[in-house]
């Protein structure tokens, strides 16, 4: 089991990823933007799509905000096309295959699913300043309401 080292008020860890549009993506790429990072099991299962419509039906709304939304998953790059190809998700997806990222920010876990024990992303959302500082942290979160949730955070602080 990992240990996060995110920490709120402090720099949120850099990481470089494949992402959906082909190249290699850096967090600190989006300094002086906003970015909405989050975290979720799967492409293409019933919660996972929910959660990545919900973000590309408010897109418009973050983008007037100055946050960029960018998802992580373990899944292929491949498998993201799919995803967003059949969901038209505006925003990039980020393959974690080895899930060293994921482990960075603690959300790694060990997970229970019919009686079964396993490792797998555990679905969280980390909203990243203008200047790469963390402040805030939504962890194991349900889907219903949370996309409103931080959109609404965002405004306050914006």
């Amino acid at each position: 089991m990992s240990t996060t080292s995110t920490v709120i008020g402090r720099p949120a860890p850099d990481f470089e990823l494949p992402g959906s549009e082909g190249k290699n993506v850096k967090l600190s790429d989006y300094r002086g933007s906003r970015v909405l990072l989050y975290f979720y099991p799967k492409d293409l299962t019933s919660s996972c799509s929910t959660q990545a419509c919900d973000f590309r039906d408010k897109h418009t709304e973050f983008a007037g905000l100055n946050t960029v939304i960018l998802g992580v998953s373990p899944d292929p790059l491949k498998q993201h096309d799919k995803f967003i190809a059949k969901y038209g998700l505006p925003f990039q997806l980020l393959s974690d295959a080895e899930h060293q990222v994921a482990e960075t920010y603690g959300v790694w876990q060990q997970k229970q699913m019919y009686g079964k024990q396993y490792m797998g992303i555990v679905r969280s959302t980390f909203l990243i300043d203008e200047n790469g500082i963390l402040i805030h942290e939504w962890r194991g979160l349900r889907v219903k309401g949370h996309i409103d949730a931080a959109l609404e955070y965002i405004r306050e602080q914006a």
